[in-house]
C-alpha cells in the first residue's frame, strides 16, 4: 500500500509538478545585418546576443535541474526507461546549444559584413 502511495505522489510530481519546474526557452534574438545597422544598433544586437546566451545558460541548467528531480520522484524507474529520459534530456540540450552556437555565429557573420561596410 505504501509502495502504491509513493508511486502516485511520483507520478503526480511529475505530471503536475511540470509547471512548478517549468523551464521557459529563451526567445530567439534579432541580429541587426551587418550591411545596413548602424554601430549602435550592432552594439544592441551584441548586448541581445550575449543576454540570449546567458538565458539560454540558464534553460539548459533548468532542464538538467528538472529531469533530476523528475528521476527522484521515481522509485521505480527500470533501466530502459531511465536510458530513454537520458536520450531525450541529451537530445533537447544539445539542441539548445547548437541553436545557441548558431545564433553567434550568425551575430559573427554579420559584425564581418559591418565591418566590411564601414572600411
Amino acid at each position: 500500500m505504501i509502495k502504491l502511495i509513493k508511486i502516485i505522489l511520483g507520478i503526480s510530481l511529475v505530471f503536475f509538478g511540470q509547471s512548478a519546474f517549468a523551464c521557459d526557452y529563451p526567445q530567439r534574438v534579432l541580429i541587426p545585418s551587418g550591411n545596413t545597422a548602424t554601430k549602435e544598433q550592432m552594439i544592441a544586437g551584441q548586448a541581445g546576443v550575449k543576454k540570449y546566451v546567458a538565458d539560454m545558460e540558464i534553460y539548459l541548467a533548468c532542464i538538467q535541474e528538472t529531469e533530476k528531480a523528475s528521476r527522484e520522484a521515481m522509485t521505480d524507474l527500470q533501466p530502459e526507461d531511465e536510458q530513454e529520459r537520458e536520450d531525450a534530456l541529451n537530445k533537447k540540450y544539445n539542441a539548445a546549444v547548437d541553436e545557441m552556437e548558431r545564433v553567434a555565429a550568425q551575430f559573427n557573420a554579420e559584425v564581418q559584413a559591418y565591418r566590411a561596410q564601414s572600411q
